[in-house]
């Protein structure tokens, strides 16, 4: 692990936010690497207010869409509602579906299967759309590079509406609109909505036709949130707004089909990351192992009995995907071992018979282990498809681009992107692939870091601190866990290994004359032995709350010792 310090603000900063404020110097410092300078900042950092999201017309083509929508709706138009097969996808449809029919009748929605069709707007989709008389086609999380699909379209008479957020091509498909803060003619002020997020933007335009406030709307933020949770996206700006009132959505008036899956959990209340860890692998497993209609049946449906049978049912199909994605890691990690290709700068894995929809998640595990840009292959069709994931800093979409001779079609972030190659350009591809990383890539990002906030005495860790930091929750990319470093510490005794294999770290530690504090380090039990017999380490972690037998104290979140 590579430890980084994080830039102490101006002393002087610190000094005037601190009084500003009434905080703590360490609070200060916190807000200051957050960008919050300021009372007003911190006002609208501690207490997001739904009155501050963007006129929703200052997105490029919103009048066109809504003008659209409701000349289809003044001639009873059939509407299809069509998104992409994962988390943003699905809760993308269901919110415009479930929006739209709260008013209109006429509309349908539209999942493309993820192996007869694959990825985004599909020639068999529209064809569905012809065969049906739908003449008007949202696109939700998808069709920002359509280009033949939406001309194909039209050739049928069936306009689209695109709603995306992922980077267009030089060219934009000739749809009626064209949503997607991303573009470079768009002067939306913030570019980071997730496809679910820009679904929202369009409902908040309707409804101000239709005379409906932000607070109207607000049932439906908890589509948005578990979107902006499953898709990391940064947790600022206005998704920091959508997140922080989709979480209060969730925990105290969930729609139905939420309730049936967190009462399957028994979960009270859930934070950003019990809904990436916990709803949003549900919601991916139907898509997944199935087919994502099934996910947009459970976030749609009203009756509670009809809901947990759906979640049942889904709950299934995340016990399948769990085997399978032990399964093909293994297999994974084995071809990476059996080709001598540990020392790569990238992993490249291919094997025809691997399940589609869990090759994103193989591929994270294996970023997780060998922490290099990482592409895992199955057969899928005529062609390969691939998952790419890739490491902090690094941006694959860009590496992606500079192998494109040898890809027939591909799409993404920085982070995560998808492709579709002919069998024959595998080898070209993997050598090209590795070359372009290798000549990149700062060597150092192939090392995992940890970003350390600031220093701190464990005398300065309290309730009241903790309390506050609380407060600058929700945290994702861009807001992150507040992460410190402590020096010197001493074990008072009772390090020891515990779970399954004594693979975890259990401490209590001092420092100096403090008093002890319980740490729990996951995964950290081959530290044992730098802590044991009073040696002194340095440590960095998180703060955590530990409830035993009805009692809740302050414990260190250990990332790593030293």
């Amino acid at each position: 692990m590579r430890w980084t310090l994080k830039p102490k603000p101006e002393q002087h900063d610190i000094d005037r936010l601190t009084a500003a404020l009434g905080v703590s110097p360490l609070v200060a410092q916190l807000l200051l690497q957050r960008g919050i300078a300021t009372f007003e900042a911190a006002k609208r950092f501690f207490r997001p207010q739904l009155s501050e999201l963007h006129d929703p017309f200052l997105m490029r083509d919103m009048s066109l869409a809504v003008t659209r929508i409701n000349t289809a709706i003044a001639k009873g138009e059939n509407i299809l509602v069509y998104g992409d097969y994962d988390v943003d996808g699905t809760t993308s449809v269901a919110l415009v579906a479930s929006y739209l029919q709260s008013y209109y009748p006429n509309v349908a929605t539209y999942i493309p299967d993820r192996y007869a069709e694959g990825y985004g707007v599909s020639f068999k989709g529209i064809d569905f759309a012809d065969d049906n008389g739908f003449s008007l086609i949202i696109a939700l999380d998808c069709g920002v590079k359509a280009i033949d699909k939406v001309a194909y379209a039209k050739e049928k008479d069936i306009d689209f509406i695109i709603c995306d957020h992922h980077r267009p091509g030089e060219k934009l498909p000739d749809a009626i609109a064209v949503l997607d803060p991303k573009r470079s003619d768009c002067d939306y002020p913030y570019d980071e909505l997730c496809g679910c997020g820009v679904g929202f933007k369009l409902i908040q335009a309707l409804g101000s036709e239709r005379n409906q406030t932000i607070t109207d709307l607000m049932p439906y933020l908890d589509l948005v949130a578990t979107a902006i949770g499953a898709d990391i996206v940064p947790i600022t700006g206005e998704n920091r707004i959508l997140a922080y009132y989709g979480l209060q959505v969730i925990n105290n008036a969930p729609r139905i089909g939420f309730k049936a899956i967190i009462d399957q959990v028994n979960k009270e209340t859930l934070t950003i990351t019990d809904v990436v860890f916990i709803i949003a692998p549900r919601i991916n497993a139907a898509g997944r192992m199935e087919h994502g209609q099934h996910a947009v049946n459970l976030l749609t449906e009203t009756d509670y009995d009809q809901a947990a049978a759906f979640a049942k049912n889904i709950e299934q199909f995340n016990n399948d995907r769990r085997n399978l994605d032990k399964e093909i890691t293994e297999e994974a990690l084995s071809q990476i071992l059996d080709d001598n290709e540990e020392e790569r700068f990238t992993s490249v894995v291919y094997k025809p018979h691997w399940h589609k929809g869990v090759i994103g998640i193989v591929a994270s595990r294996l970023t997780e282990t060998y922490y290099r840009p990482t592409l895992v292959f199955t057969k899928s069709g005529e062609k390969l498809a691939a998952s790419a994931r890739s490491v902090s800093g690094f941006d694959v979409y860009n590496a992606l681009m500079g192998c494109s001779e040898h890809i027939e079609q591909f799409g993404g972030h920085k982070y995560a992107a998808g492709l579709t190659l002919l069998e024959s350009q595998y080898e070209g591809f993997k050598a090209q692939f590795e070359k372009v990383v290798s000549e990149t890539i700062d060597p150092s990002l192939l090392t995992p870091e940890i970003q350390i906030d600031a220093l701190i005495d464990l005398k300065d860790i309290s309730p009241k601190l903790m309390r506050i930091l609380k407060q600058f929750a929700p945290f994702g990319p861009g807001n992150k866990t507040p992460v410190f470093m402590a020096e010197n510490l001493v074990d008072t005794g009772y390090a020891k290994g515990v779970g399954e294999d004594q693979k975890h770290l259990k401490v209590s530690v001092k420092q100096g004359a403090s008093k002890p504090i319980g740490g729990i380090g996951f995964y950290l039990g081959n530290k044992l032995d730098t802590v044991c017999n009073k040696k002194r380490f340095d440590a960095c972690f998180s703060l955590d709350e530990n409830e035993w037998q009805g009692k809740l104290s302050l414990q260190l979140k250990l990332k790593d010792i030293k």
